[in-house]
């Protein structure tokens, strides 16, 4: 009798395409995003109702400041978690770490994100899922023994599934991974994210009810209404623009304060507390100021919105900047729909004979605008206003308001609130991207040393020979006795002089060199090399480290090292 051969899951899955596999796993992350999503989400939930009416009490504003406190603590002393904000660190480790992320950053920010926001701290609870989910899809590539390109998609599914079954937006979700995370929008990407984030958002159904967060009212809109989209636009491109500088001022101020580093949340926590004192609205993740914002049931007037308004982004700004842990998702929409229903009641006031659209239509699209403007990703703030609302009727001025405000803060603050710092750094190297490829190189690897050296008291008989015998175009002139690197001779520079042998016996290398030539070093990035290149109309550039000649980097070994590091990329 014949044996049958036995085929192992294990051996099965590895005979797959590549984009089954990535869709397998992908499916498997958004499983675990969709349950940490639903897990910080239900405790915030159940602890808000226990310390909401704790914030009329006189100690109220202690609470954020402990909070801020307990979260920074338990992130450098307790699990060590030194990394930079939630995002940008998701980010940093596609740019520089083929997604390679730490275990335990899967729980840590969970728990730190759920100190700050439950105490009244004013951010929201995507950044810590997102970095947990993006945490989990890395380890579980791992697990598989993925490469890293493949590695990074999987990431990308769970920052997908996060968002998505966070607001029960998978639209969203796909173009927060796409736009932002990721910043390609491929097919070998689309797939296994889409599958991630559809799959996190039923986890996310299953265990909290298909729900859409935001209820609208039913209005209706004219013209007139979308004429007044655009002042609106320009509304929320300012407010996130002060978003963005006031977190950058607080941040800068906050990373003075080394020694006690817990005391710096806390002082941030405690003027967020004080605020919330005087305006409730400015406190936690601010969810219940939506509701009702967006069903009318909160009118306090033009004064108290737009201070309100106000309020959050500084609340905000403090809050993170200081060093608790949290994301600017839900105060964006806080602030969006704070500043819509204060540009509702204005216009209002001053065209009373025009029947405008109501509160929650500006309040809506003052959502999307504020969003598109600090991620500098109008299709995930078009996409997640929309889910969330159910405001799918009402996608035309969602659109206008979005790319009109991303364009115009794009002018003040050019970068997503969570790109700015990876690029200040030169961190953040997009896939198949010339600083991506270069940033795989480096000057040393570059390096010719085949270079015949001469020096500036050779007569031009003996240069003439060392021509002869040479098959470049570039020669380093140095210092006989010290080496020290002098100058360059190009060939067209001794072409005057080849064909009059008078001149050989009486003219020096040094009177025909160029001493006044662009060097590099080897620790210069070769994008700056390139520029460089460009702008000397150069070929060959001497590579000089403390006064020594090195040796040469051509563009064109450049160029031949780029293709060949490109073709990697490609097939990892």
């Amino acid at each position: 009798m014949s044996k049958g051969i036995k085929f192992s899951p294990r051996y099965v899955f590895y005979s797959l395409d590549e984009r089954l596999q990535l869709i397998i796993i992908g499916a498997i992350v958004g499983i675990f995003g969709g349950l940490a999503s639903v897990a910080l989400n239900r405790s915030l939930r159940y602890f808000s109702n226990i310390s909401h009416p704790m914030r009329h009490l006189w100690y109220a504003p202690l609470l954020p400041a402990i909070g801020a406190a307990l979260s920074a603590f338990f992130l450098r002393q307790v699990v060590r978690d030194l990394g930079a904000h939630s995002v940008p660190e998701v980010i940093y480790s596609i740019s520089r770490k083929g997604g390679l992320l730490r275990l335990r950053t899967s729980f840590s920010r969970l728990v730190s994100g759920f100190l700050t926001i439950a105490s009244g701290g004013s951010a929201g609870p995507e950044a810590p899922v997102v970095i947990s989910g993006a945490s989990i899809g890395s380890n579980i590539g791992t697990m598989f023994n993925l490469r890293d390109r493949q590695r990074e998609v999987i990431v990308g599914c769970g920052a997908a599934a996060a968002i998505a079954s966070i607001f029960n937006a998978p639209f969203a979700g796909i173009a927060f991974s796409l736009e932002v995370i990721l910043g390609e929008w491929t097919t070998i990407n689309l797939v296994p994210i889409a599958i991630a984030s559809v799959v996190g958002t039923e986890v996310s159904r299953i265990l909290q009810g298909n729900q859409i967060p935001f209820h609208h009212r039913i209005f209706h809109s004219g013209t007139p209404d979308l004429v007044a989209c655009i002042g609106l636009a320009v509304l929320t491109a300012f407010g996130s623009v002060m978003l963005i500088r006031l977190l950058k001022v607080t941040e800068s101020h906050s990373k003075k304060v080394t020694s006690v580093f817990w005391l710096r949340a806390a002082l941030g926590g405690l003027i967020v507390g004080t605020i919330g004192l005087y305006l409730p609205q400015v406190l936690g993740e601010g969810y219940e100021v939506i509701r009702r914002v967006i069903g009318e049931q909160y009118s306090p007037g033009i004064a108290i919105s737009g201070l309100a308004a106000l309020g959050k982004i500084v609340a905000t700004s403090l809050t993170i900047g200081s060093g608790g842990s949290g994301g600017l998702f839900a105060p964006c929409l806080v602030i969006g729909s704070l500043t819509g229903l204060f540009y509702q009641s204005t216009i209002a006031s001053v065209f009373p004979s025009i029947t405008w659209a109501g509160e929650s239509y500006f309040a809506l699209l003052g959502m999307a605008g504020v969003l598109s403007s600090v991620l500098q990703a109008p299709l995930t703030g078009i996409f997640l206003v929309v889910e969330i609302t159910g405001g799918y009727e009402f996608i035309v001025p969602v659109v206008l308001v979005s790319v009109i405000s991303a364009t115009i803060s794009h002018y003040f603050e050019p970068f997503s609130v969570y790109h700015q710092e990876l690029i200040t750094r030169g961190e953040l190297l997009r896939p198949r991207t010339d600083a991506r490829v270069l940033a795989e190189l480096n000057v040393m690897e570059l390096l010719e040393k085949d270079c015949m050296l001469v020096y500036p008291e050779m007569r031009l008989k003996e240069f003439v020979s060392i021509v002869q015998r040479s098959h470049r175009n570039y020669f380093p002139v140095v210092d006989s006795k010290s080496g020290d690197f002098l100058g360059m001779i190009h060939l067209d520079d001794v072409r005057p002089y080849l064909f009059n042998t008078g001149l050989h016996d009486t003219v020096i290398v040094g009177e025909i060199m160029n001493a006044n030539v662009h060097t590099v070093s080897p620790d210069d990035e070769l994008t700056e090399i390139i520029t460089v290149f460009d702008r000397e109309h150069s070929w060959s550039l001497p590579v000089v480290q403390d006064g020594k000649f090195l040796g040469l980097i051509s563009k064109a070994t450049l160029m031949d090292h780029y293709r060949k590091e490109l073709i990697i990329q490609e097939e990892k």
